[in-house]
């Protein structure tokens, strides 16, 4: 940890368990926060999630770096106390407990700004703090389905739609957690109070669609209206969820979608070209030796129309007669943007991921050598820097409660009552 971080000196009590809360906290350990991780006895629950070394995983390693875990049985008797003395040392308290656990335990926000008026609370629901749905359980695929997500993305398997690839809503929304707590954090240093910092995943989700949310009255209010009124009698009358999303209404212009902002199968793989402007439209269209009239503004709305399949068809066919290396050169040449479509694995010994420091190279005790994300932001130099990786679970257990301020003899007796686990010192 160095001066020059700006959590340096933070000291973070996380009860968080997948992803939202620990990627959030990572980012803060990242800044140089201390992050204590409240873990049940048998650990959290992505810590049992996929092949295991030990007590990790690839999902705990990726999202848990710099914490320090303490395994708390929350209900033991002695739970209490311990809290009591990691709290008087905390700045700020991370949930994404179960709706209404977290006041169970006195860890909200009103319970605890009563007794420690300077602490943060950063909260995490699925759902919202109000409202009808406020007290469901939820994650980022059911979030996905309610928010809409799910169907802007277009994944779909057998007819059905799925929430394809990575968590995107619970990324989001750590990310979301972090700079909320940053931003309490910085209003901290000139009023000398906490605070609390309220996120979503339906929130996470809706900022993902961002560009589609938009309605403006008198162009899309009719438009959406009569769309709504269809989908009502096409789920009545029993249509098929594929035809139900083949209708759905979107802001995107129609041609840009199906020539200029696309991806295009090539001889040997696939490419994305992005051609919002129309410098870069022209550009194109001398690359591949095509024609666009449409690129005259003076040709009218319904006869551009007219010509998109024609030349769609034909830029499809050219793409398709040549490798993915020829096209890319020759776009990236002309200015244009364009990547090969890659596979995420392709990436981690990815040559411009590495310039930029995107990966870290770790060992740990149990997994072995292991190669991961490293920090998501630069500040200087040294501003954000990867944490350490976590230690062995249990094996800080000590260490923790002693920093805490427990007596030795606490200690002995919060591990052997069962309150706390850890493992046999040396």
């Amino acid at each position: 940890m160095s001066d020059e971080q700006p959590f340096a000196g933070i000291t973070v009590l996380e009860f968080g368990q997948f992803v939202a809360v620990p990627y959030g906290a990572q980012l803060l350990a990242d800044g140089g926060a201390r992050v204590v991780k409240i873990e049940p006895l048998e650990g959290e629950a992505s810590r049992h999630t996929g092949y295991r070394w030990g007590d990790v995983t690839r999902h705990f390693l990726a999202r848990n770096r710099g914490t320090h875990s303490l395994p708390l049985a929350l209900r033991h008797e002695k739970a209490a106390g311990i809290l009591d003395a990691l709290l008087a040392k905390t700045d700020v308290v991370l949930t994404n407990l179960r709706p209404g656990l977290a006041a169970q335990f006195g860890l909200d926000y009103d319970t605890l700004s009563e007794r420690y008026p300077r602490i943060i609370v950063g909260n995490v629901t699925a759902f919202g703090e109000k409202g009808p749905d406020a007290g469901l359980a939820g994650m980022d695929q059911v979030v996905q389905a309610h928010s809409g997500l799910m169907a802007m993305n277009g994944g779909m398997r057998d007819g059905r739609p799925i929430a394809e690839g990575s968590p995107i809503s619970d990324f989001m929304c750590a990310a979301l957690l972090a700079y909320g707590v940053a931003s309490a954090l910085y209003r901290r240093t000139s009023t000398g109070r906490g605070g609390r910092v309220d996120t979503s995943l339906l929130m996470s989700a809706l900022i993902l669609q961002n560009n589609l949310l938009i309605r403006v009255e008198d162009q899309d209010g009719e438009t959406h209206s009569t769309y709504l009124d269809w989908l009502a009698e096409a789920r009545a009358s029993g249509m098929p969820y594929a035809e139900q999303a083949s209708h759905m209404p979107s802001s995107r212009v129609a041609r840009l979608v199906s020539i200029y902002y696309r991806t295009f199968t090539t001889r040997d793989s696939a490419i994305a070209i992005a051609c919002p402007s129309v410098g870069l439209r022209r550009r194109l269209m001398e690359v591949v030796g095509l024609h666009d009239p449409a690129l005259d503004p003076s040709l009218p709305q319904e006869e551009r129309h007219a010509l998109d399949t024609e030349l769609r068809d034909q830029i499809e066919a050219l793409f398709a007669a040549e490798t993915t290396d020829h096209w890319e050169g020759r776009l990236r040449e002309a200015g244009i943007p364009v990547s090969r479509v890659r596979f995420p694995t392709e990436l981690i010994d990815n040559e411009q991921a590495a310039a930029n420091d995107l990966f870290i190279h770790r060992d740990h005790p149990e997994a072995g050598p292991f190669t991961t994300l490293g920090s998501a932001l630069k500040l200087d130099e040294a501003g954000f820097a990867p944490a350490p990786t976590p230690a062995p679970f249990r094996s800080e257990t000590r260490d923790i409660l002693g920093w805490a301020g427990l007596s030795d003899e606490a200690i002995a007796d919060a591990v052997e009552n069962g309150a706390v686990a850890a493992t046999d010192p040396d």
